[in-house]
């Protein structure tokens, strides 16, 4: 054998060979480090065991685990104790302002969102058709004065004559009760005709009179009326609250029903539409947090002041009418009405505006 190829036959590696240098050496390096070559338990081949199968893992994913049962347990134990929605809003009962009598303005008061008290002057319009209408009717309520004055004068001597012809006809049959030659049917018979006609007489004067006095009523109501369109003429301020939605200005010919402007009062509330399945334990003067989306920061109070008897679709234009068709079950929202105890004077709050009431129920 020549040397070269004894030395490529003795430098070979055969696993097979147990005279192989490289086998011995492989053989060496299994007893003295015999876990070095098992995998790891993930197939990666390297010697360190991997940390999602240690017990350090184990425990703290069994320790969070834990937690968040015991977080989702606290919570629900909290959470049960209230109701909140956010399909809520602030409302209050707007007054809208318009005429009672038709005219041209001539001053407007106000301004823009400017805050009023209740009686203060807003508009005022142009007097002098009411005015001329007040003094027509109160010279017919003279008139009627001065002819019922004339009527109850002519009464008195109406009843007079009655009276007198009256008396001359019981004189004229006493007379003949006495003497029968002393007067004649003839004259009795007149007496007492004159006598029932002037008593005739004094009963149709009775009931002119009470003509007179019911036209003297009717012009009285007239005066009334047109003194009331008049005092129409100056629009006030029912109630104490801020201007909205001014659409009038000097100048303007106006029509009794024409919107002038509304009225914000100064008491407000919150309309809050509860699931129905959100009212088993709502109660009257239950207390109630209200977070208010313009003002954040602010803290408002207030409680339940009432419950709607009915979902708010039932006074809907057009309700629904479950009897036809196929029926879906939806769960329907229930308007509470939420006073508030405290409003912060830097928050300005009006109708419309969004909240969300939380109301303590247990």
């Amino acid at each position: 054998m020549a040397p070269d190829e004894g030395r490529r036959a003795f430098v070979r590696d055969d696993p097979h060979d147990e005279l192989s240098p490289r086998s011995e050496s492989r053989r060496r390096n299994e007893i003295e480090h015999p876990h070095d070559d098992q995998p790891d338990d993930d197939g990666s081949g390297s010697g360190s065991p991997s940390f999602f199968s240690s017990r350090i893992f184990k425990l703290g994913a069994a320790a969070a685990a834990l937690v968040l049962v015991v977080a989702g347990i606290v919570w629900w134990l909290h959470a049960r104790h209230y109701e909140n929605t956010d399909d809520a809003f602030i409302d209050t009962h707007i007054v809208q302002l318009s005429p009672q009598v038709l005219g041209r303005i001539t001053r407007v008061y106000v301004n823009d969102n400017q805050q009023v008290t209740k009686g203060q002057p807003l508009v005022e319009i142009d007097p002098a058709d009411v005015q001329a209408k007040l003094a027509q009717a109160q010279a017919q309520a003279a008139q009627a004065e001065s002819v019922y004055q004339q009527d109850v004068a002519a009464d008195a001597g109406l009843k007079a004559q009655a009276e007198r012809a009256e008396r001359d006809a019981d004189r004229y049959r006493t007379l003949q009760q006495a003497t029968v030659q002393a007067v004649s049917q003839q004259n009795i018979d007149q007496a007492i005709t004159t006598a029932r006609n002037a008593t005739a007489q004094a009963e149709a004067s009775k009931a002119k009179i009470a003509s007179d006095e019911a036209q003297i009523a009717v012009a009285k109501a007239q005066v009334q009326a047109a003194q009331l369109n008049v005092n129409y003429t100056h629009i006030v301020a029912p109630v104490d609250g801020h201007v909205a939605q001014r659409s009038v200005a000097e100048g303007n010919y106006v029509t009794p029903g024409q919107a002038l402007m509304a009225i914000v009062p100064l008491e407000i509330w919150v309309t809050a539409n509860f699931k129905e399945t959100q009212l088993a334990h709502m109660r009257v003067g239950q207390p109630v947090t209200v977070r208010v989306d313009a003002c954040p920061s602010a803290r408002i109070e207030g409680r339940v002041d009432s419950l709607q008897r009915g979902a708010g679709q039932a006074f809907g234009i057009l309700p629904p009418e479950n009897a036809t068709g196929n029926f879906v079950k939806v769960v329907q929202r229930v308007p509470v009405k939420i006073v508030l105890n405290n409003i912060p004077k830097d928050c300005t709050l009006g109708p419309g505006m969004s909240v969300e009431p939380t109301v303590t129920v247990r």
